[in-house]
């Protein structure tokens, strides 16, 4: 009797054992960034986002848009940075996912470099030259954007897609002539190049990176979406209340630099590029309380003329979701 109270008291042991090993096993997420170098990188690097939801988290670096929107549709992400324009291109194709918080709201982070000696001056004079761009990202739609204004169109254009890893290289072997892109390959082409112009310099043509997740998985896990939010926002406020003292010796500029391979010396001018709005001016009327959906709207028909997608959708308010802003803020 004795001996199978012992056997009955192991295999309740080996089950909880394994019950919480798979209850960790399901306890982890991959979340998707492109390495731009942001204050939530130095939370990265203090597992500040483990902490807080409990929850095991692999930091998986993409090079584009369009690479992200792959990997959503595909399940094999659920949470992931996703710039302005590839959000419009994901919710055109009815990708499941919903926009939930701003990253960044775009200005000079990015911006188009043309090489020195190319000629070229103005918007206008990169007719007949080479332009690379990460095809589908806020940087293209900006380039578009500035193409417009100046009277051209890709056809005037050879617009090439590339990564931002891919624009370097092109770029230091001489086979573009301009690009539109974001730190730190801005950076590295602005060591022999010119800047014509930044996003925000582009009339009309708001940009900005977000968060979005999958809306199964987010409705399932509200406390880790709440938790997530919090950590950004003060994440973002260690940058915002005090940028000055964001310096390149400072421990929030290291922990980036380390997060994301950018040189320290070089990001706290990468960040002035930047806003980052608070938690309840995500939830306002300018972004997830109105004017995301009427951005996204508008991108969309932007890329839709440009013969970028097919068809726009009859509705993007379904790819906005605000509600895990409002439990954040409780």
């Amino acid at each position: 009797m004795k001996r199978i109270l012992i056997k009955a008291a192991v295999g309740a042991l080996v089950f909880g054992a394994l019950g919480n090993m798979s209850a960790i096993a399901q306890d982890k997420v991959i979340i998707g960034h492109f390495g731009t170098p942001l204050p939530f990188h130095a939370a990265v690097i203090g597992g500040d986002f483990e902490k807080a939801t409990g929850w095991k988290i692999e930091w998986r670096k993409f090079g584009s848009g369009t690479e992200v929107i792959a990997a959503m549709a595909s399940g094999d992400i659920k949470l992931a940075e996703l710039g302005s324009s590839p959000l419009a291109i994901a919710a055109s194709q009815g990708v499941d996912l919903q926009l939930f918080a701003v990253s960044d709201a775009i200005g000079a982070a990015e911006a188009l470099i043309v090489r020195n000696g190319s000629g070229v001056n103005t918007v206008k004079d990169l007719k007949g030259k080479k332009v690379g761009v990460p095809l589908g990202s806020t940087a293209h739609y900006s380039l578009m954007g500035a193409l417009e204004g100046a009277g051209l169109s890709s056809r005037d254009v050879k617009v090439i897609g590339m990564s931002p890893d891919q624009i370097v290289a092109a770029w230091n072997q001489g086979q573009i002539d301009a690009t539109f892109v974001w730190e730190p390959a801005k950076g590295k082409a602005m060591k022999s190049g010119k800047q014509i112009l930044h996003a925000g310099e582009v009339p009309g043509k708001a940009t900005y990176d977000g968060w979005v997740v999958n809306r199964e998985w987010g409705a399932k896990n509200g406390a880790f979406m709440a938790a997530f939010l919090k950590v950004l926002e003060k994440a973002n406020a260690a940058y915002t209340s005090n940028p000055k003292a964001a310096t390149a010796d400072s421990a929030m500029i290291k922990a980036i630099a380390k997060s994301t391979g950018a040189p320290a010396a070089e990001i706290p001018d990468a960040l002035t590029g930047y806003a980052f709005p608070s938690l309840k001016e995500m939830a306002g009327a300018n972004w997830l309380g109105g004017g995301a959906v009427k951005n996204m709207a508008a991108t969309a028909a932007f890329l839709k003329a440009n013969k970028k997608i097919d068809s726009v959708a009859s509705d993007y308010g379904k790819f906005v979701n605000a509600s895990y802003l409002e439990a954040a803020m409780k």
